[in-house]
């Protein structure tokens, strides 16, 4: 089995190798290409990629390239995971929308429209390269926005299926509170890609016993804190909100702690520059417990996970994806991008049945839905005026003043990535 990792250079590659290494009875990766075109790096990760499957005996060998189409060549699944513009347009993101009142996040409200329309082409392009290498190849995005990106590759006839660690994080933390096993928790997940609830928890699968009300009673302060978000909300709303939902829900606060405090990218970039030296040392074998706080936290089991159902050879049978809505929240489009529990195996990811959605949690899925149909065209075709009706649709922004400041700053600081502008 051939895997290919597209921004096989990113810090966070080793937590991805580290589960290749340790689930290789799930996986068994024969071959490890990381694709990369920031040479240095790349040959800094490989060579720690490279020790890491030494250390714990993986009989794969590990092959680092800037050349995607030799990468990808004959590839069984291709996972994306590239930063377009890297950490200094991170920075830019968490950075302008601020000047207007607005969250400054690189997956929500402005930011993340400027990361979408900066990723949306280069992926397309990524996509139709993999197919031509291998059409049976699937793709896993786990590339940001992921619900955006997963959208237009299916649009665009793609085998993929987008991944996010939001719901792994919270298995692994409710089974903790509980004190049962990771693969006990079965998620009632629902809403799109950083716009969840978990609205059941349920013991032994699908059909067991929820136990969320027990587990709010018992634990909700810690949950909360957890959050950052007050306990009597998550009383009031009877589930748990995924932490992107405090953009929504303390939107004002928020503004004014990320006014006020280092932004997340510089302490990224940061955490970075000591990464790539830990990882030059020859010595090192394993992942450093400074990438635990790099984040995607579970990712390479939920990576190994999905690859593994999608290729035949294992993986849980039900698993929290992104992938077309097919009537499963009826109050969206059939070809929107969802983020629910699916059937996952060779032929693809199938949503399971969902229960009624709360209308306080369906009205904001649908909001931002339409904001993600308009930021997908404005990322497929361009232009200012698409851009700035994909503001003016976003429930963060709404305002036409502020949205016309925002589309301004955007295209500005973005140009070099946008061929139209």
């Amino acid at each position: 089995m051939k895997l290919t990792v597209v921004g096989g250079g990113s810090t966070y590659t080793p937590e991805l190798v580290d589960g290749f290494a340790r689930l290789r009875d799930t996986l068994p990766v024969e071959e490890l290409v990381l694709v990369d075109p920031a040479a240095d790096r790349l040959e800094l990760v490989g060579g720690l990629a490279r020790r890491i499957f030494a250390r714990q005996g993986h009989p794969g060998r590990v092959v680092t390239t800037s050349d995607l189409d030799a990468g990808v060549e004959g590839a069984d699944a291709v996972l994306l995971q590239l930063r377009v513009g890297g950490q200094a347009a991170r920075l830019r993101d968490e950075t302008w929308p601020l000047e207007c009142g607005c969250v400054g996040q690189e997956t929500t409200g402005a930011g993340g429209l400027a990361k979408a329309l900066r990723t949306v082409p280069v992926v397309l392009d990524i996509a139709e390269r993999v197919r031509r290498a291998n059409p049976d190849a699937w793709i896993i995005d786990f590339t940001n926005p992921v619900g955006i990106v997963t959208r237009a590759l299916l649009r665009a006839g793609h085998k993929a299926v987008g991944l996010c660690n939001v719901a792994i994080g919270f298995q692994r933390k409710f089974a903790a509170l509980l004190d049962v096993a990771p693969a006990d928790i079965h998620l009632d997940h629902v809403g799109l890609n950083h716009l969840t609830w978990e609205t059941g928890v349920r013991i032994g699968g699908p059909d067991g016993e929820d136990v969320l009300p027990r587990l709010l009673a018992g634990h909700g302060d810690a949950i909360a804190a957890d959050l950052r978000l007050p306990r009597p909300l998550l009383d009031r709303l009877g589930v748990v909100p995924s932490y992107y939902l405090r953009y929504f829900y303390a939107h004002d606060e928020v503004v004014d702690e990320l006014r006020t405090k280092p932004s997340r990218a510089a302490e990224v970039a940061e955490m970075e520059r000591q990464l790539l030296e830990m990882y030059a040392d020859p010595a090192l074998d394993e992942k450093p417990e400074l990438l635990a706080r790099r984040g995607g936290a579970y990712y390479s089991e939920a990576a190994v996970d999905l690859a593994a159902a999608l290729l035949g050879g294992g993986g849980s049978p039900h698993q929290v994806v992104n992938t077309l809505n097919r009537g499963t929240l009826p109050f969206l489009p059939a070809d929107a991008v969802v983020e629910v529990q699916a059937a996952v195996g060779p032929e693809g990811a199938v949503p399971l049945p969902v229960r009624p959605v709360d209308p306080l949690h369906a009205g904001l899925t649908a909001h931002v839905t339409a904001y993600e149909d308009l930021a997908l065209d404005a990322a497929l075709r361009g232009g200012r005026d698409r851009v700035s009706k994909a503001l003016l649709a976003h429930p963060l922004i709404g305002r036409y003043s502020t949205a016309e400041r925002l589309t301004d700053r955007l295209i500005a600081h973005n140009r070099e990535h946008l061929a139209w502008a």
